[in-house]
């Protein structure tokens, strides 16, 4: 492998001469793009052959080695639209609805599904789609984008829509406070002025982000009161207009930031959404909702995956796309997308969530207090890259509500399993640590409440997925685990 890495930086910084060539350019750009292709997926071969990994960003960064334009030599292969997700929230749901959404009216789309949403994933996602020509055959992109990376992804990739989800603190060694994702993400869409933005309304920085940039951007938000007290008792990310400086009143909060807000000085409000959602009840842990004249029959557990659905609607209409299977698609959508799902072992209900920031972690909270019958919890804190090393987050979850939660029992696990446990000891709510999570699981559901949750942060998603997946199996088999 170093030693293709060498050969693609031989190739990258000796073809200058090449290039300045004006009758060649357009031919040496094309063969450029062809071998950086053709690299990436022997790359990708490779990591797979020698079981070193998923493959999902080393062929990206390969690739853009031999031909620095490769991304934007991509994106232009792509027939109809290009639309990119991004903010703290939603980010994976939302793209993976205008996938499924696009998929249901028999198009052909390009999507980062492995959540790869830096620029080497991005590129790798394009790349690995091609066929043996080195061809794309695509109708539309869905390409999700770190907030970080956008600065970099969006002038190459030049999208047709961009879809903001919300802005609030995320991994704090990489992104610090939130003026500074704000900053970039604001950098980001005004250095591609004809993309059309989709943005959160109820949440103020979104707004104002879209308000001072030249780009035309749709509003989508939520007018009515769904969720409980504590989202309302959540630490806001601004509470001051970003105009004048005064201090914002809301008529209510939906969680963070978002609700229905107003500045007292300077007149800046939150404005009528031209995408709503109405009549939202919840039936049998199911949330159905009115939205555009349809009555969605959902299958999402959790309010946010409202406005996950409501915002990749949005930007199907900001598209001009085909929506016309979109209420049959929605209502048989699988939220989950491995972050939110359900498991049966040894008799036991299991529900594995992610959380991995303080309005992803309230929400499942809020989520645990709706049920009512008697449960154990697990919670995973690990401290990875991926997760950010900076777990001082924790302090800014109101974890007092897990008093209330009808737990048998909260074990926690994970790199800083010991600071979650201290974290709960100021509420002065029992725990127990673990380093076996195998074991604690097939102890708690064989001889716990038979009703387990476990909650964890990036990292331990999918190992934690896959270790409930086949614990699951081995029941279903007949075998105790």
């Amino acid at each position: 492998m170093p030693g293709i890495l060498v050969f693609l930086r031989f190739f990258h910084y000796n073809d200058t001469s090449i290039l300045e060539k004006d009758k060649c350019r357009i031919k040496i750009m094309r063969l450029r793009t062809v071998l950086a292709i053709k690299c990436a997926k022997c790359t990708s071969y490779l990591i797979k052959k020698l079981n070193r990994g998923s493959g999902v960003t080393l062929p990206g960064y390969v690739a853009r080695i031999i031909d620095p334009k490769i991304l934007s030599a991509m994106s232009e292969m792509v027939r109809e639209k290009t639309i990119v997700t991004m903010g703290t929230n939603g980010k994976t749901t939302t793209n993976a609805i205008l996938y499924h959404a696009l998929k249901a009216e028999g198009k052909k789309v390009i999507i980062n599904r492995t959540g790869a949403n830096m620029l080497n994933g991005i590129i790798s996602a394009f790349v690995l789609s091609t066929d043996k020509h080195c061809r794309l055959d695509a109708d539309y992109a869905c390409i999700e984008v770190d907030e970080i990376a956008s600065v970099g992804v969006l002038p190459q990739l030049k999208p047709d829509c961009a879809l903001l989800t919300n802005i609030s603190r995320d991994q704090l060694d990489r992104f610090g406070e939130v003026d500074i994702t704000f900053n970039k993400l604001k950098t980001a869409v005004t250095s591609v002025p004809e993309t059309t933005l989709v943005i959160n309304c109820d949440d103020v920085l979104s707004y104002t982000l879209a308000a001072e940039s030249k780009n035309r951007f749709v509003t989508y938000g939520i007018s009515e009161e769904i969720f409980d007290d504590i989202s309302r008792s959540e630490i806001r990310e601004s509470i001051f207009c970003r105009s004048c400086g005064q201090k914002l009143e809301y008529e209510f909060f939906h969680y963070g930031q978002l609700g229905i807000y107003h500045c007292p000085n300077c007149g800046l409000k939150r404005p009528e959404p031209d995408f709503t959602a109405t009549g939202i009840e919840l039936h049998d842990e199911l949330y159905t909702f009115m939205m555009d004249g349809m009555l969605i029959h959902s299958t999402a557990r959790t309010p946010y995956n409202i406005y996950n659905t409501l915002s990749a609607y949005a930007a199907l209409n900001a598209l001009q796309a085909q929506r016309t299977h979109f209420q049959e698609m929605i209502e048989s959508f699988d939220y989950g997308n491995n972050r939110e799902s359900i498991f049966t072992i040894n008799g036991a209900r299991v529900q594995l969530h992610l959380a991995k920031n303080p309005i992803g972690f309230q929400q499942k909270i809020s989520l645990v207090l709706k049920d009512k019958k008697p449960k154990d919890i697990i919670i995973q804190i690990n401290d990875t890259y991926q997760d950010g090393e900076d777990i001082s987050w924790l302090w800014d979850v109101d974890f007092q509500y897990l008093a209330d939660a009808q737990a048998e029992s909260i074990t926690t696990n994970g790199t800083r399993r010991h600071d979650m446990g201290l974290r709960l000891k100021y509420e002065d709510i029992p725990c127990e640590s673990t380093t076996d999570m195998r074991s604690t699981i097939i102890g708690l559901t064989k001889n716990g409440t038979k009703n387990l949750y476990v909650i964890v942060n990036y990292s331990g998603l999918y190992r934690t997925n896959h270790l409930l997946a086949g614990l699951e199996k081995e029941t279903q088999g007949g075998t105790q685990a």
